[in-house]
This record gives C-alpha cells, sequence and structure tokens, in this order.
C-alpha cells in the first residue's frame, strides 16, 4: 500500500470523481484521468483506498484518522485482527 499516492489522491479527487477513476480504469486495461499503471488489479485497489480515506475525511476524520481507519478495515478484512 503505497500510502503516499492514497494521500494525493484522496486530496485531490471526491469519492464519485474517483469512483468513475475506477470504471475507466477497468474498461480501458489500468489507465484512468486520475491515476494510472500496468496492473490494472493495483491501479483499481489504490483508487479504491483513496476512495475509503475521501469519505472517511468527509465524514470529518481527519486524514491521519481516516488511513489509520483504512489500515485497520484492511487487517480485519485479512483477519489479523
Amino acid at each position: 500500500m503505497n500510502i503516499k499516492e492514497i494521500k494525493e489522491l484522496a486530496e485531490k479527487f471526491t469519492p464519485e470523481q474517483l469512483d468513475n477513476c475506477i470504471t475507466q480504469a477497468i474498461e480501458n486495461q489500468g489507465k484512468s484521468e486520475c491515476y494510472f499503471g500496468e496492473d490494472v488489479m493495483e491501479v483499481v485497489n489504490t483508487l479504491a483506498k483513496a476512495q475509503t480515506v475521501r469519505q472517511l475525511m468527509e465524514e470529518g476524520m481527519s486524514e491521519v484518522e481516516a488511513i489509520r481507519e483504512l489500515a485497520r478495515r484492511i487487517r480485519k478484512v485479512q483477519g489479523a485482527e
């Protein structure tokens, strides 16, 4: 997880814009107006994480709190928590 990229995307785009970029990345083999890369799954993964962080920030969390919450959710899904 590249936190720097996630932070930059979360600051720059709204959740709706990030959702559109996820759709574009899927349809265009990893290329979107927000972010692009070689691996479609990696691009979608990064955009989805940025979207989650941005949504949490819009709900009132600070950027640091939102990133911590994202990490907690990831650990929970992976069974580490």
